[in-house]
C-alpha cells in the first residue's frame, strides 16, 4: 500500500525532477490576503505572484500546502464526520507555472504522474473542460487517448476559475476517478453527478484572461498554471478505498481515539471518531502556526473546532480530557513532513488539555439545559433562539455546537430568535456604555465595533500584513474616503499594529496600497479595548472604505518597545526577590526609547540594592532563555503562579508570559499576565540599565531604565563625559575619583584660608565709614561698633561679633555682610546690657531697613537677612537710632 506520506513525497519529487522549485507550505494564516480567514487552497500563498505584485520564487514551483476550511465563505465544519470527503484540515498538492509552460505541459504532467508514475488505471479517469475550451479538449484527446465521451464539456462556473471580480481568470480542467458501479452516482455533468461514484481528484486551472467586474477584458501577457490535488482523495484512490477516513493517516488517528476511549468506530460512534480525528489535525496545525483559542476572529474559530471535537469525546464516554493525548499519534503520522508540529507539540498538548478541562466544567451544565429545553421534542422540532443564546452567552456553546448536538435527534434551532437575542444584548451594552460617562464623540467607536466586530490582531507573530479598510474617522466622525494631507484614523479588519494598552506604547509604521496610497501611522490606539485605530497622515494617494491595504509596522521601533516591555517583567521579579513580596507593580510606561516602572515600597532604594537588581536582570538577559506564551483563564493562571495586577480587569481568558531561567520548583523567573508584545528570548533585550530611582507618592517608588541601544548609548555618553572630565583635570579616567577628592580637599583648605583672610581684613580695617571699616562710637553713653563687609560668608558673623564684644568690654556691635546684592545682618549685646537692650530687637530693626522681615536669636546674639544689600549703611543707622531712643 502507498502511504499518504509516500504520495506527498512522490508528488513533490516528480515535479522537482521536472525543474519545479519545491516551496515549503505557507502558514495557515494568510497575511497576504485579508479576505481569507485561513489559507484554503494551494495557490493562496502565490496570489501576489500571479497578480504581479511579487516576484515568484521560480518560474515553476510545487508545494504540499496546508489548508483549513472552517470559517467564513469556505466552511465545511458542519459536514465533517458525516460525509466521506469533508474536512476542516486538508493538504493541497500543487504545481505552478508563472508564465512558463501552459496547458499542454500541464496536461502532460497530470496524465504522466497519474497513470505512469502512480499506475492509476486510465479507464477509471475522466476529464472535464470548460465548454468553450476547444484547445484543452483537443490536448486531452491527444495526450491521454481518452475517448471523447470521457472528456466532458462543462458550461458552468465549476470549470471556470477567477481570483475575484477583478484580476486573472481562466478555464479549468478537472480530473475525476471512477470508484465503480457499486457506488451510486454519475459522471460530471450528468443528473447523478452529486453521487459518490465519480470523485474529483485534481483541478488544473489555466490562467489565461484578465477580467474587470466579472467581465473578461483581455488576455494575460503571461498565461500561467495553478493546480490543486487533495491528498486525502488521491490517497483513497491509491489505497483502494472510497472513503477518505479509511486512508492510513485517518485510520491511525481513529485507532488512537478508539484505544483511548475503548469505543469502536462503529455505528453511530463512527462520526464522533471521525470528527475527533479531523479536528485534531486542524486544531494542532493552527496552533503550530501561531493561532491560539480566543473569543474573536481566528482564535474563536479554532475554539469552535476544539469544542466540537471535545463534545464528541464526551459522547464517546471519555471521562478525562482526550484530545491532548492524541497529539503524539498525529506527530508520528505527519511530523516528518511538517516539523512545525514537532516544534509545537508541547504547546499544542498543553492548550488542548487546558481547553478541554475548562470546557468540561460547563459542558454538563449546558447539555442539561439543552436536554430540559428539548426533552419533549420529537424529530422536526425547533429549539427556541433565546435558549440557544443562553447556551452561547452563559456556557460558551457556539451556535453551531448547539446545532450539532441536536442533529442526531432531527431537531433544528431558531436562528432568527438567536440573532434577535444577540441584538438585544448589544443594545443593552450600548445603553450601559452611554450611561457610563464616556465622551459623546467616542460613540463612533461603539458604532464601528458593533458593525464590524473586533479588530483581529496579527502582530504577535508578524510585523506586516494586509487588511481591508472597514472605517475611516476624521475629526471625530466616520468618512468614506480620505486624500493626501488628511489626518485620519484608519481601521482595518486585521492588523499587525499593537494598540496602546497596558502601559505599552502603540505601534507606528506605514499603510500603503497598489493605488499609490502612502500613509504614515504615527500611533495606534485601542478604543473600547477591542478596536485598533491607526492614527495616520495621508502623504500621497487616497484611501476609501473597502480598500485592501498593506500594513507595515516600524520594526526597529517595535523591537525597542518589545525589549523594554520584557525588561519590565524581569525588573518586577528582581524587585520582589531583592526587596520582598510586598512589591507590586503600580504602573508603567513602555516607550521605544525608555521605560518607567512604578512599584510599592516604603523607602528609597539604596545604591547597593539598585546595583543588585540591575545585576540580576542582566544575568537573566545573558541566559537568553526563550520567552513563552500560553492562554489560560485568569483563575488558572493565578493558581499556576502568574502575577496579576491588582485592580486590572481581565476577560475570561488571558495571555500568560513566562520568561527567564527556571527555579527549583520548575517555575520560570518571571510569570505574569500580559497581553503586550515581547521578545522571543531574553537575550534580545541586550543590556539593562537603571538611570534613576525616586518617589512618585507615599509608598510608591519609580524606576526609570533603558535597554538595548538606548542603554548602550547612555553608557557611551557617560564614558565620553568621564573622558572629558579627565582631560580637564589632566588625569586618566581611572584617576578621576582620586583627583576630584584631592581637588575638593584643596578647595576646602583654600576656602578656610580665604575666610581667615577676610576675617583678618575685617578686624584690621581702619577709617570710619569706609567699606569693611570698623569704627567704635558712643551713642547716649553706650559703646557701639558697626561694620559693612563685602563678600563675607554669613557663617563668619558670629565669631566676628564675639571679638567685637571683647574689644568693647561693654557695648553693642552690629555687622552687615553683603553678598550678591543681598545682606545678612547680625547684632550682639554684652551681658551687662541685655536687661536694657535685646539683640533680637536690634536685628529686626536692621533687617526691616534691608527690606526684610523678622530675625531671631538670643538677647545677647541675633541674626537675620534682607534682600537689598545696597541699604547696609541704612540698616546700621537704624540700629543707632534704636539705641538712642531706647536710652533717651
Amino acid at each position: 500500500m502507498t502511504s499518504t506520506n509516500d504520495i506527498r513525497r512522490s508528488f513533490l519529487d516528480y515535479f522537482a525532477g521536472a525543474d519545479h522549485a519545491e516551496v515549503p507550505s505557507a502558514p495557515l494564516v494568510p497575511y497576504n490576503d485579508p479576505t481569507l480567514m485561513f489559507v484554503n487552497a494551494g495557490m493562496v500563498p502565490f496570489k501576489n505572484a500571479f497578480t504581479g505584485l511579487e516576484t515568484p520564487p521560480a518560474p515553476r514551483a510545487t508545494t504540499a500546502q496546508k489548508c483549513v476550511r472552517a470559517g467564513g465563505k469556505h466552511n465545511d465544519l458542519d459536514n465533517v464526520g458525516y460525509t466521506a470527503r469533508h474536512h476542516t484540515f486538508f493538504e493541497m498538492l500543487g504545481n505552478f507555472s508563472f508564465g512558463d509552460y501552459f496547458k499542454e505541459q500541464a496536461i502532460v504532467h497530470a496524465w504522466t504522474l497519474l497513470t505512469k508514475e502512480w499506475g492509476i488505471a486510465p479507464d477509471r479517469l475522466t476529464a472535464t473542460v470548460y465548454h468553450t475550451d476547444d484547445e484543452a479538449f483537443d490536448l486531452w484527446r491527444k495526450i491521454s487517448g481518452l475517448p471523447e465521451e470521457r472528456i466532458i464539456r462543462i458550461p458552468t462556473k465549476d470549470n471556470f476559475w477567477a481570483m475575484g471580480s477583478d484580476g486573472p481568470c481562466g478555464p479549468c480542467s478537472e480530473v475525476f476517478y471512477d470508484h465503480g458501479d457499486h457506488i451510486w452516482g454519475g459522471p460530471p455533468g450528468s443528473p447523478e453527478e452529486d453521487g459518490d461514484r465519480f470523485v474529483e481528484i485534481w483541478n488544473l486551472v489555466f490562467m489565461q484572461f484578465t477580467q474587470e467586474n466579472d467581465e473578461i477584458v483581455g488576455d494575460l501577457p503571461k498565461p500561467s498554471i495553478d493546480t490543486g490535488m487533495g491528498i486525502e482523495r488521491v490517497a483513497a484512490v491509491m489505497q483502494g478505498v472510497h472513503d477518505n477516513y479509511d486512508t492510513d493517516t485517518f485510520k491511525a488517528l481513529i485507532g488512537a481515539s478508539e484505544a483511548l476511549t475503548g469505543v469502536k468506530a462503529e455505528g453511530d460512534k463512527t462520526a464522533s471518531h471521525r470528527v475527533i480525528a479531523d479536528h485534531l489535525r486542524s486544531t494542532s496545525f493552527l496552533m503550530a502556526d501561531g493561532v491560539l483559542p480566543s473569543n474573536e476572529g481566528r482564535g474563536y474559530v479554532l475554539r469552535r473546532i476544539m469544542r466540537r471535537a471535545m463534545r464528541h469525546a464526551h459522547l464517546l464516554g471519555a471521562s478525562e480530557p482526550l484530545m491532548h493525548r492524541l497529539v503524539p499519534a498525529l506527530v508520528t503520522e505527519m511530523g516528518q513532513a511538517y516539523p512545525e508540529l514537532q516544534r509545537g507539540q508541547a504547546l499544542i498538548q498543553e492548550v488542548l488539555e487546558r481547553e478541554e478541562t475548562q470546557f468540561r466544567r460547563t459542558l454538563d451544565k449546558g447539555l442539561k439545559l439543552l436536554d430540559e429545553a428539548t426533552g419533549d421534542m420529537g424529530e422536526g422540532g425547533e429549539l427556541d433562539g433565546e435558549t440557544a443564546f443562553k447556551l452561547y452567552d452563559t456556557y460558551g456553546f457556539p451556535y453551531d455546537l448547539t446545532e450539532d448536538a441536536l442533529r442526531s435527534r432531527g431537531i433544528g434551532v431558531d436562528r432568527g430568535g438567536f440573532d434577535a437575542a444577540m441584538d438585544r444584548q448589544k443594545a443593552a451594552a450600548r445603553a450601559a456604555w452611554k450611561g457610563s460617562g464616556q465622551a459623546a464623540d467616542s460613540e463612533v467607536w461603539f458604532d464601528i465595533a458593533e458593525r464590524e466586530g473586533a479588530t483581529e490582531f496579527t502582530g504577535y507573530s508578524s510585523t506586516s500584513g494586509e487588511g481591508n479598510v472597514v472605517a475611516i474617522v476624521k475629526d471625530g466622525a466616520e468618512v468614506q474616503s480620505a486624500a493626501a494631507g488628511d489626518n485620519v484614523i484608519i481601521l482595518t479588519n486585521q492588523t499587525p499594529f499593537y494598540g496602546e494598552s497596558g502601559g505599552q506604547s502603540g505601534d507606528a509604521g506605514t499603510i500603503t496600497s497598489t493605488s499609490r496610497l502612502s500613509a504614515k501611522v504615527e500611533d495606534t490606539s485601542k478604543p473600547l479595548g477591542r478596536l485598533h485605530a491607526h492614527q495616520a497622515r495621508i502623504e500621497s494617494g487616497s484611501i476609501k472604505v473597502g480598500d485592501t491595504v498593506h500594513l507595515s509596522v516600524d520594526v526597529e521601533r517595535r523591537d525597542r518597545i518589545r525589549a523594554n516591555h520584557s525588561a519590565t517583567h524581569l525588573v518586577h521579579a528582581a524587585l520582589r526577590n531583592k526587596l520582598g513580596e510586598h512589591v507590586t507593580q503600580k504602573g508603567s510606561l513602555v516607550a521605544a526609547d525608555r521605560f518607567r516602572f512604578d512599584f510599592s515600597h516604603p523607602k528609597p532604594l539604596e545604591a547597593d540594592e539598585i546595583a543588585a537588581i540591575e545585576a540580576e536582570v542582566n544575568a537573566e538577559i545573558r541566559a537568553n532563555e526563550p520567552v513563552g506564551t500560553t492562554l489560560m483563564s485568569p483563575e488558572d493562571a493565578i493558581e499556576a503562579g502568574a502575577m496579576a495586577l491588582f485592580g486590572e480587569k481581565y476577560g475570561d481568558e488571558v495571555r500568560v508570559l513566562s520568561m527567564g531561567r527556571k527555579g527549583g520548583e520548575g517555575r520560570n523567573y518571571s510569570v505574569e499576565l500580559c497581553g503586550g508584545t515581547h521578545v522571543k528570548a531574553t537575550g534580545d533585550i541586550g543590556v539593562f540599565r537603571i538611570v534613576s530611582e525616586g518617589a512618585v507618592s507615599s509608598g510608591v517608588r519609580r524606576i526609570e531604565a533603558l535597554t538595548g541601544e538606548s542603554a548602550r548609548r547612555w553608557l557611551v555618553d557617560r564614558e565620553e563625559a568621564l573622558k572629558a572630565a579627565a582631560g580637564a583635570i589632566r588625569a586618566t579616567p581611572e584617576e578621576v575619583p582620586g583627583r576630584i577628592a584631592a581637588l575638593l580637599e584643596e578647595r576646602k583648605k583654600l576656602e578656610k584660608e580665604l575666610a581667615e583672610a577676610r576675617k583678618a581684613l575685617a578686624l584690621g580695617g581702619g577709617g570710619a565709614g569706609g567699606a569693611n571699616a570698623s569704627a567704635e562710637e558712643e551713642i547716649v553713653g553706650v559703646k557701639f561698633s558697626g561694620q559693612v563687609l563685602e563678600g563675607l560668608n554669613p557663617k563668619e558673623l558670629r565669631p566676628l561679633l564675639d571679638e567685637a564684644k571683647g574689644r568693647l568690654g561693654s557695648g553693642i556691635a552690629a555687622i552687615c555682610a553683603v553678598n550678591d546684592g543681598k545682606a545678612a545682618f547680625a547684632a550682639a549685646v554684652t551681658d551687662d546690657l541685655t536687661d536694657h537692650f535685646s539683640a533680637v530687637d536690634l536685628v529686626r530693626v536692621g533687617v526691616e531697613a534691608l527690606g526684610g522681615k523678622g530675625g531671631g536669636g538670643r538677647p545677647d546674639m541675633a541674626q537675620g537677612g534682607g534682600p537689598d544689600g545696597s541699604k547696609a549703611e541704612e540698616a546700621l543707622a537704624a540700629v543707632r537710632d534704636a539705641i538712642a531712643k531706647a536710652n533717651a
